[in-house]
């Protein structure tokens, strides 16, 4: 009986190691595999595509801003007015002890009234405040996504303008904007919303991070 005793506490006391070790082992190769998975985590095109809709989509819209009514400080319209005149949407008196009586044609109504998403706001001294969109910002193409960790990624992308008939007119390389001498077209584009608006595809790279709710852009 002892002997007998003996030998289960012999074989019980060699199990024993045998069983840590190959617990051991099995813990490494767990935690290997999640490493090696963790790793080769990528942020997919389909993943990065509604993050980056999101964001273009939040970038405000190229905009025209103009007034009708006796516009102050228009005793020599702006390019941008000028223009307008020239297209025949709108009509540009004489100026009058400092300010200039602008008023739509009928055909400026009718051009306004082809855009979607023009704004009017009336002044309180009776004037008209537009506020017309010219282009908005549209995906073209997710190209390289590296990955600087599985959390985190550089993600490079290209986006064109998408101009509406206001975008058109105002497009920094068409007709009625090269009519303007060099002075005009340099207002006409850092101040009256005149872009390349038919201009190739732009190509950006921005980071995205990995947090709680998902992929997004970093802001940091």
């Amino acid at each position: 009986m002892f002997e007998q005793e003996l030998a289960l506490e012999k074989k019980t006391s060699s199990i024993l190691p045998l069983l840590l070790m190959v617990t051991l082992i099995v813990g490494i190769a767990v935690v290997s595999l999640w490493f090696v998975l963790e790793t080769r985590k990528v942020l997919t095109k389909a993943e990065a595509s509604p993050v980056l809709l999101a964001g273009i989509e939040r970038q405000a819209p190229a905009m025209l801003r103009f007034e009708t009514g006796m516009v102050e400080d228009e005793a020599k319209p702006e390019p941008h007015y000028r223009l307008l005149e020239k297209e025949g949407y709108l009509n540009i008196g004489k100026e009058k002890k400092g300010k200039t009586p602008i008023s739509l044609t009928e055909k400026g109504q009718a051009w306004l009234a082809g855009i979607a998403g023009v704004k009017k706001v009336s002044t309180a001294d009776g004037n008209e405040k537009y506020t017309v969109p010219l282009a908005k910002r549209k995906l073209v193409d997710i190209g390289k996504i590296t990955m600087e960790n599985p959390s985190k990624a550089d993600v490079e992308y290209s986006w064109k303008w998408e101009p509406t008939p206001a975008g058109d007119l105002f497009d920094a390389a068409g007709p009625a904007v090269k009519a303007f001498n060099t002075w005009d077209r340099e207002t006409l584009i850092d101040k009256n919303g005149a872009a390349f608006y038919h201009a190739g595809p732009t190509t950006v790279t921005v980071v995205m991070v990995n947090r709680e709710k998902g992929w997004e852009i970093s802001t940091e």
